[in-house]
């Protein structure tokens, strides 16, 4: 039968890699990749540097498919997702039945780890409940962006006896959210957090993490939020993406 993986990849650098994902790489016969267009080429470029770089004396090769339109603009958050995962499904698919053998393995490289903020999971679950290709998978666990910020800043995640939030940056136009001290913020397209106001919340922020281009700040949020701001546009205009995650942290009186 044939046999998927998903590996998580780390957030950028090839040596955040499990030896667990290595041995994983190296039986892989087949890489699925999605083209998320010519501003994030280099995302593609990072997967196959973590494939060049671990795997040795293993054939393999690369299909690579253009990733569908998302309607970003769409009122229903929830619904717009589920019809791009929908259609990214469809490509999976297409890409499994077509390029991987009865019995070969394939791959889908997830950046960061596949179950903290990606979708790749459910889309492969959609593909076995529609069963038009069978398949096996296993899930390869990874570094996150979020432990690889926290390693960069040097700081523990949590503190002793306090949860930890974890919520994209559209939900935090609130501000801070009552009664929590620690929220970690995933997929941010706005600088959610100008939204917080409190003097007492500090601020670890990285984008790029793991690659040349990583950019790190920290201090009070509203102290430092500004320069955030002007090296995000600034990254933005000259790689034409930007992918970033942070920490919001109440101070301790």
């Amino acid at each position: 039968m044939r046999k998927v993986l998903l590996i998580g990849v780390g957030a950028g650098d090839p040596d955040y890699i499990t030896v667990q994902a290595v041995k994983a790489l190296n039986t892989v016969d087949v890489f699925f990749l999605i083209d998320k267009g010519s501003a994030k080429d280099d995302l593609v470029q990072l997967r196959r540097d973590v494939c060049e770089q671990h795997i040795a004396g293993h054939d393999y090769r690369f299909v690579q498919a253009d990733d569908p339109e998302r309607d970003r603009t769409a009122e229903a958050y929830d619904d717009a997702v589920k019809d791009w995962h929908h259609r990214r499904a469809e490509i999976f698919e297409r890409m499994i039945a077509d390029e991987l053998t009865d019995d070969g393995v394939g791959a889908i490289l997830v950046w960061g780890d596949p179950s903290l903020y990606d979708g790749t999971i459910r889309i492969v679950e959609e593909l076995l409940e529609r069963g038009n290709v069978k398949f096996d998978y296993e899930v390869i666990p990874g570094v996150s962006s979020l432990h690889s910020l926290t390693a960069r800043h040097r700081i523990p995640l949590n503190r002793i006896g306090e949860p930890i939030h974890i919520t994209p940056g559209r939900l935090l136009a609130g501000g801070m959210p009552p009664g929590l001290d620690n929220v970690v913020v995933m997929l941010d397209g706005d600088c959610a957090f100008r939204h917080v106001k409190d003097p007492d919340v500090d601020i670890y922020w990285g984008a790029y993490l793991g690659t040349k281009d990583e950019i790190l700040f920290s201090g009070p949020v509203l102290e430092v939020g500004p320069e955030i701001e002007k090296a995000r546009a600034a990254a933005r205009e000259r790689k034409g993406w930007v992918m970033d995650t942070y920490l919001l942290r109440r101070r301790l009186n």
